[in-house]
């Protein structure tokens, strides 16, 4: 989908917030448990904020199987509550104590399949379809725009450009309340970052992983922060104009676009969820950004 606008580059939208549960995650949720072995995904668990939990949720009510998910105490509502509707259950954590399960892949009591939201080389391969699709449904793309949040969705559709359109940059763009790519690419090194939880749930956060500092320094062009309010105005353009509902991190990309920081001819924006608080997207249609 093109989004006019009235700069020199061509914005277009890559909507996976159109996807059965609202969110890219289906993919590489349903990537990676499809292939574990059967015995092995008997029951499923993973880390998550929301999106990648319904998706995880979403494929484990197809297999019959039970599905748990640890969330941050942080996480909004209106996800939690789509994963309890796909009969998942939800154990809420402290943010630290959530970062932790992730980065240990393993929570007391907690059994079964652990989807890694991040690092599972499967989920990355299932977000790469998305880069692949790209290339058929569009020439000559200059750019294409990612939110980062832990990087399993930039990592994967920047390893499939690389393969089939080695010429197109991929850029990743992280809210300024936390955005460690940015300053790490900045450092030539990882390093952490303050991070303040905010309305842009999907994304930011303090610190990369290891693994995928080292997977993203060869395949990311640079990183971009934006604002809440940029962010905010993103959500309401793509509401205005192109009657798409995103969420926070969903419109990341698109804010970076408008922002004129990204440079290129033909720039797409993944535009990778929409699962945003009723309340919340009428705060910012009515002109004020949430916290």
């Amino acid at each position: 989908m093109r989004l006019d606008h009235s700069g020199s580059a061509e914005i277009w939208l890559k909507l996976e917030s159109l996807q059965p549960i609202g969110s890219y995650k289906l993919r590489g949720a349903t990537s990676s448990i499809r292939q574990a072995a059967p015995q092995a995904r008997q029951r499923v668990w993973t880390t998550s904020a929301g999106n990648m939990a319904q998706g995880v949720a979403w494929v484990a009510r197809e297999l019959g199987v039970p599905c748990t998910v640890i969330a941050p105490d942080t996480a909004p509502q209106v996800k939690l509550e789509a994963i309890a509707r796909l009969g998942a259950t939800t154990i809420s954590v402290p943010f630290a104590r959530w970062w932790e399960a992730m980065e240990r892949g393993s929570f007391p009591g907690v059994e079964g399949f652990f989807v890694h939201p991040v690092l599972d080389e499967r989920v990355m391969a299932g977000n790469g379809v998305i880069g692949l699709e790209l290339v058929e449904q569009l020439a000559d793309i200059a750019v294409v725009v990612t939110p980062w949040g832990g990087g399993g969705l930039t990592c994967g559709i920047a390893s499939a450009l690389a393969a089939v359109s080695p010429t197109t940059r991929v850029v990743a763009c992280e809210p300024s309340t936390g955005a460690p790519l940015h300053a790490s690419l900045a450092a030539g090194s990882a390093v952490a970052v303050d991070y303040t939880p905010s309305f842009v749930d999907g994304a930011g956060s303090k610190a990369l992983l290891p693994a995928m500092w080292e997977r993203s320094r060869g395949l990311v062009a640079e990183g971009v922060t934006v604002s809440l309010d940029e962010t905010a105005a993103a959500i309401r353009t793509l509401a205005t104009r192109a009657r798409v509902v995103a969420e926070g991190a969903g419109a990341l990309s698109v804010a970076a676009a408008l922002s004129g920081r990204i440079s290129g001819e033909r720039i797409v924006c993944i535009v990778s969820g929409g699962n945003i608080d009723a309340g919340r997207l009428a705060e910012i249609l009515a002109g004020r950004t949430p916290a």
